[in-house]
This record gives structure tokens, C-alpha cells and sequence, in this order.
């Protein structure tokens, strides 16, 4: 075994070994069992999943939850001559009838799709007809609630793997600590013998804690990258702060694009390619960009803000220096941040009243029932993401049980005349297809069909139509477009016993607490930048490893070098925090006025203050008012202290 492996490793990827942990994944996966790959960033965790797909029986399906990441990866590996396709939302119609062809004709290796893709009921019932090889799971820290990014729908990945009979599962992520790890290997049946961890320390990377006001920052960010000229990332909190940085960069003469969530997908593809290719030097950027990214000469990462957790910044700074060559990961470090990284924090909690409605709507809906989670998030003001959570939350209760998600609707058009389709198929086929499109509502291109309704009309299953249309589709006869995404659930037969103002209750905890969480998070931020201890010592501690010797590299290292020791913690500047005046009182009350539905509640009127949408202001397009972020400069707690005081008018 140990010599074909290195042998499919030196024809498929031009390596001649192995790096320290790979080998022993493989292995594990080839023998049929599932592993946990806690590598560094930049360790080789894709190699863990991608070889032995080329030697296992099938499609390996790798669950990743960045496009940018996809992209990459898939360019790469088809450079290779390596079948490896990618099913995401910036897909052409005719690119996913592609991808759709390898996994039907089974000459597809290795299919790259987001999580939320497996609560597709057209798509899972795809995956059922195929010879599935291992599920490879990236960025599994977020199945943890523990963890610094939860995503609720990574912990429902299990739940798939299971009911697809998908094994083995592979388990990747460069950020966990013990407690993380111990979440992902109980939730993909993984042994702690299965769980391979290589060493996180990197002795190329230099950490630097260069204190700053919020003044200082942009004229020493400029200075330095004008004087290193190197492949660099400049991480920012915020998508406006992206676009300031970049434009003051490039005027004072550093090659300089931004790159945002917020930015058309033309621009933000662009300032990727050019940052790739060496076209540009310097990306500024926030946590959107750099998942999956592999450009091995990143010399330096610049933290122009505090990063929101240790796990962000050991992902963030783990970027540079991949070919091994001495880089600098650098934290302009003020504590003026801190406002505005925590004001995100309580942005996302819920009022109890909006937590019980929630409640309320979900345990009175009968025995099955399906919901949106874009028309609840807009019902209860609450964020779809935090919806999710709950309802995962009543999940792992027991209150609740998912049986999938569906379209309510989907839109087709004829991509060849409607009789030359017909005309293709025997008369009783064409019989069922004639009333199947009757039964859409006919617009001036598009027809609008809801499965249900059709099923009913037709007397026939709903099954039934999703395979015609899903045929008519890869077939190239029909566009397809999904739309009205619905999850479906069963309440569980003791659900009516359960007392609601129990579980709202403890649900309002799950936030508190994850609030005190993420608080302390920032604080272990700023408590590293201010240690004027070996630094890289201290961040391997904090992900659980050991090292006993100083790094010698970074800023508290080479202060000690130079006899500038210091026992008092390093000095992180801030500012002091602005009062909330009569003027802003006046203001809010001018607010309260207005009674805009959306800021019924104290809760409700402090996010808006503090420059924080939510559903119900988006609706109501109140982020144009001349008050929305009037106090984001002010602690949320301070802001809400305001506000409830205040009451309503």
C-alpha cells in the first residue's frame, strides 16, 4: 500500500512525499474509516481527500462553504487532468447541465458544493443514484457551536452522511481547540485514534503587535507597504473600510484593490485574479476573502483591525508564507475595534418577544409542516442564520425533526420549440407533458410551476414532475430555476407536552451565552497583543500545543533581543468613548416619532443606532435614515441602556 500510494501521488500531483500527517489520513480513509485532519492552514489538507479519491470507487463529495475556494481548487485539479467539477450559484445553465452529465455518467472524481446544497431534495435524490466514494467535510469547526464561525447546517451534514450512508466522512480544519475537536469527531462517528494533528507552529512566520490609534494606522500601513513591496493581504472589519483603505493606498502609490462581499461578482472575481496572477500586490480585504486561496508568496498579512477571534487570525495570518520563506503577519493593534467587532455580537440576539413568536409559529403548526426561512426571518425580525439556529437548537432537543427542504415553486422556459420537445417523445409520454405544462402559469418567456399544485391537478406524484423537469433539464430541452426554498419538519409526537415559555426561555440563554462567548473571544484578542510574552508560544497554547523554546522571531521576542523588557502588559490604544448627547437624545426621540414598525422594541432601536440591519430595517429600507449608525461608535450595551430607558413615546 505505502508504495502505491507514493507512486499515485508522484503521477497525479508531481510529489515525491508525503507531508507530516497525510499518509496516515489516506490510510485511514482507504481502509473504510473516517479521520479528523487538524492541519495548520497551508498543511495539505486538500491532498488528504483529493488522492485517495482518485483510488476509491466513485464520486468524492467535497462540502466546502466558499465559491472562492471551489474555484480554485477545481481549476487546479482539472490542470491536472483530474475530473473535478464544482456546483455553485455563479454557475451557467449549461456548466451545471455539464456537471449534472459526469455525475450521471460516472466519470466525475471529486464534486465540490456548498452545505446548504444536501437540503435540496432534487439534488439529494440525485446523490442517492450514485456510487458515493467519502464525504470530505472543509472548515469543520463550524458543525461546533463551540467554535468561532457555527454554521447551523454543517451540524445537519451529519444527519446526511448517515441517512445517505455515506462512509467514510473526512473532517478538515485548521482552526479547533480540544473542545472544537472533541464536537467533530462526535458528531462523524470519528475515533481519537482516527484524529490526526500535525504541529500549527510555522517558524516563517513573524508576528508583530504594532500598537496604533485609529489615526496613526492608515499613514504606517501606507509607509510599510510602500517600503516592503511584497504580495501582501490587508485584513479590514468592515466592507467601507475595505474601499477607504484601498482608495487612500492607491493614490499614495501602492498597487492596491479592495475586496468585499459587497462588491459585484465581476469586480470581486477581478481583484482576485489580478491579486493572483502578481498583477496586484496588495489585496485589502475583509474575512470574505482567503478561504481555499493558494498563492504560496504571500509575503505579509496586516491586520488593520483586530481580528474577531484567535481561530480568524490564525486562518487569516496562516495565508502567508506557504512556500516556507520568511513573512511577516502584523496587528496594527488599537482598541477602538473592539466597539464595533462586539456591536456585531449583539446585533444577532433576538428580542424575547421576537425568540417566543418564533416559538409560537413553529410548535403551533401541527404535526408536519413546512416554512420559509426567508418569509419567518421577515415575520420575527430575525436574522435567517440566527432562525437556523434555533431551529437546530429544537432539533437537538428532540422537539423537531427535519425531513428536508424543497421548492414551492420553479420557473422553466423552452430552450427549443415547444412542439419540436413534444414531437420527441411517445404519445402517452407526450400526453403527460402537454397537461404538465398546462398546469404551469404561462408568462411572456418564463412558466411558473408549483409541484404540489401540479401533482394534484395531474393526480399524479409530485416525484413524478420533479423527475420530468429534471430530465427536461439535463436533457437541454427546458431552462430550469428553482425558487421559494422551504424546509419541511415533523414535530415530535410529546412536542404539545413541552412548555414554550421553557424552551423561549433557554433559547434566550443559548444567546447570552454565545454573546459572553464571542466578548470573551476579543478579549483573548487583545490579551494576545498585549503579551509581552513570545507571542508564537502563546497562540499555540491557546490551540493546545506545547513548544519550550521562545520563537525568537516575533515583536516580544526581539524587544527582549534589544533589553527593552517590560513586566507590564503591552498598551493597546483607545479612545475614549464618545457620550451620548442631548443631541442624539433629540434624535432618537424624532426616531421614535416616526414609529417605523421595525423599531418597536429597545433592543430593536439600539441596532439601528449602532449601525446594525436587521429583516424588518432592510424591508423598510431604513438604512438611508439620517439616524442609522448615529451611535456606532458608542458600546451596544450603553446604546441599549439608552434606548430602554426611553421607552416608547
Amino acid at each position: 500500500m505505502p508504495h502505491a500510494l507514493h507512486a499515485a501521488l508522484k503521477q497525479h500531483f508531481g510529489h515525491k512525499a508525503f507531508r507530516a500527517g497525510q499518509q496516515q489520513v489516506i490510510e485511514t480513509l482507504l481502509a473504510g474509516r473516517s479521520a479528523l485532519a487538524l492541519f495548520p492552514t497551508s498543511a495539505g489538507k486538500s491532498l488528504c481527500y483529493q488522492l485517495p479519491a482518485l483510488l476509491m470507487d466513485g464520486v468524492t463529495l467535497v462540502i466546502s462553504p466558499l465559491i472562492a475556494l471551489m474555484k480554485d481548487q477545481v481549476q487546479t485539479l482539472k490542470a491536472r487532468g483530474i475530473a473535478a467539477a464544482r456546483l455553485d450559484s455563479s454557475l451557467s445553465q449549461e456548466e451545471v447541465a455539464e456537471v449534472f452529465d459526469g455525475m450521471r455518467n460516472g466519470t466525475l472524481k471529486l464534486l465540490y458544493i456548498a452545505p446548504e446544497r444536501l437540503l435540496n431534495e432534487n439534488f439529494v435524490e440525485r446523490l442517492k443514484k450514485l456510487k458515493i466514494a467519502m464525504m470530505a467535510v472543509d472548515e469543520a469547526h463550524c458543525i461546533s457551536e463551540w467554535g468561532h464561525n457555527f454554521r447551523p447546517e454543517y451540524l445537519r451534514l451529519a444527519h446526511v452522511s448517515r441517512e445517505l450512508g455515506i462512509r467514510p466522512v473526512l473532517a478538515l480544519t485548521a482552526t479547533a481547540t480540544p473542545s472544537v475537536a472533541a464536537d467533530i469527531r462526535a458528531a462523524f462517528s470519528i475515533t481519537q485514534s482516527d484524529h490526526v494533528q500535525t504541529s500549527f507552529h510555522r517558524p516563517n512566520l513573524h508576528f508583530r503587535i504594532t500598537p496604533c490609534t485609529t489615526k496613526q494606522r492608515l499613514p504606517y500601513l501606507t509607509k510599510v507597504l510602500l517600503k516592503r513591496k511584497v504580495p501582501s493581504i490587508v485584513y479590514v472589519t468592515l466592507q467601507h473600510t475595505a474601499e477607504e483603505v484601498a482608495t487612500h493606498l492607491q493614490k499614495n502609490g501602492v498597487n492596491a484593490l479592495a475586496y468585499h462581499a459587497g462588491l459585484p461578482d465581476e469586480h470581486r472575481h477581478a481583484a482576485q485574479d489580478a491579486f493572483m496572477s502578481g498583477q496586484t500586490d496588495v489585496i485589502v480585504a475583509t474575512i470574505a476573502f482567503g478561504m481555499g486561496i493558494d498563492k504560496s508568496d504571500i509575503r505579509a498579512v496586516y491586520h488593520y483591525n483586530l481580528p474577531k477571534t484567535l481561530e480568524n487570525y490564525s486562518q487569516e495570518t496562516g495565508r502567508a508564507g506557504r512556500d516556507g520563506k520568511p513573512s511577516v503577519c502584523e496587528m496594527l493593534a488599537c482598541a477602538d475595534d473592539c466597539i464595533v467587532l462586539e456591536n456585531f455580537t449583539f446585533g444577532d440576539t433576538p428580542t424575547p418577544q421576537a425568540i417566543r413568536q418564533l416559538l409560537d409559529h413553529l410548535m403551533l403548526s401541527g404535526g408536519e409542516f413546512d416554512v420559509s426561512m426567508y418569509d419567518l426571518s421577515h415575520a420575527t425580525d430575525i436574522r435567517p442564520l440566527v432562525i437556523e439556529t434555533v431551529i437546530t437548537n429544537l432539533e437537538l432537543d428532540g422537539v423537531l425533526r427535519p425531513l428536508g427542504s424543497f421548492y414551492s415553486s420553479y420557473q422553466f422556459r423552452f430552450l427549443q420549440p415547444e412542439q419540436r420537445i413534444l414531437s420527441g417523445h411517445k404519445p402517452d409520454r407526450q400526453a403527460f407533458l402537454r397537461r404538465l405544462f398546462a398546469a404551469g402559469k404561462r408568462g411572456t418567456k418564463w412558466i411558473t410551476l408549483s409541484p404540489d399544485e401540479a401533482a394534484a391537478a395531474l393526480e399524479e406524484p409530485r416525484d413524478r414532475i420533479l423527475k420530468a423537469l429534471t430530465w427536461l433539464q439535463e436533457s437541454g430541452e427546458i431552462e430550469l430555476k428553482p425558487s421559494g426554498s422551504r424546509q419541511k419538519y415533523r414535530l415530535s409526537e410529546d412536542a404539545h407536552r413541552r412548555d414554550v415559555k421553557e424552551i423561549a426561555k433557554k433559547m434566550q440563554q443559548l444567546f447570552v451565552d454565545r454573546e459572553r462567548r464571542d466578548v470573551e473571544r476579543l478579549r483573548q484578542v487583545i490579551e494576545l497583543a498585549s503579551h509581552r510574552g513570545c507571542l508564537t508560544k502563546w497562540l499555540l497554547n491557546y490551540f493546545g500545543e506545547t513548544m519550550d523554546a521562545d520563537c525568537g522571531t516575533c515583536t516580544s521576542c526581539k524587544e527582549r533581543e534589544k533589553g527593552l523588557e517590560d513586566d507590564s502588559p503591552r498598551e493597546i490604544p483607545q479612545s475614549l468613548t464618545p457620550p451620548i448627547t442631548t443631541e442624539h437624545v433629540a434624535a432618537i426621540q424624532e426616531l421614535q416619532r416616526e414609529k417605523h414598525p421595525s423599531l418597536r422594541t429597545g433592543r430593536q432601536l439600539a441596532r439601528f443606532l449602532c449601525g446594525l440591519t436587521s429583516p424588518a430595517t432592510s424591508r423598510e429600507r431604513l438604512t438611508r435614515h439620517p439616524s442609522f449608525g448615529l451611535l456606532e461608535r458608542i458600546p451596544f450595551a450603553d446604546v441599549l441602556t439608552q434606548t430602554d430607558s426611553m421607552g416608547r413615546l
